[in-house]
């Protein structure tokens, strides 16, 4: 009985040590991920300002499975989604100047996210505002939206 006892402590340790090195890289692992993340909207948000659709739909996982959600249902991908942001979106007057507020990040899974923020846009036909919800998942290393619901 008192070998157990001699292993048992020395277990619990080697257990409690892993468990705060776990807790730490998740910590970390989180930051890293809300920091890429972020870095790469304000990167959508640069292109849209400069009227370059096409880049700022980098983003966007470049795939049929994409899901956008808007006002007029479902659109199902990325070919699509950018056929209907050319369409309301014709001008420079249009897309206008896009800035985001991420106001929450919840990792779902290692390598996803769901992000919910503000969108607004400064624009010469008329100014707008939003909310999104958008699921991204970090595809060969970088973070792409699958999905993207936005009121």
């Amino acid at each position: 009985m008192k070998i157990y006892k001699f292993l048992l402590i020395p277990i619990l340790v080697v257990l409690l040590f892993t468990a705060c090195n776990t807790q730490k890289a998740t910590t970390a692992n989180y930051q890293i991920s809300t920091q890429e993340i972020t870095a790469m909207m304000m990167q959508q948000a640069k292109d849209w300002s400069n009227g370059d659709l096409v880049a700022f739909m980098q983003g966007y996982l470049k795939s049929n499975s994409l899901k956008f959600v808007g006002s007029r249902g479902i659109t199902y991908g990325w070919e699509q989604t950018l056929a209907n942001y050319k369409k309301g979106y014709p001008t420079k007057e249009h897309t206008g100047t896009l800035t985001f507020k991420l106001r929450d990040f919840d990792q779902l899974a290692n390598d996803v996210f769901l992000v919910i923020g503000e969108f607004h846009l400064k624009r010469q036909v008329g100014d707008a505002d939003g909310m999104f919800s958008i699921i991204l998942k970090r595809i060969k290393g970088e973070w792409k939206i699958i999905a993207d619901h936005s009121s």
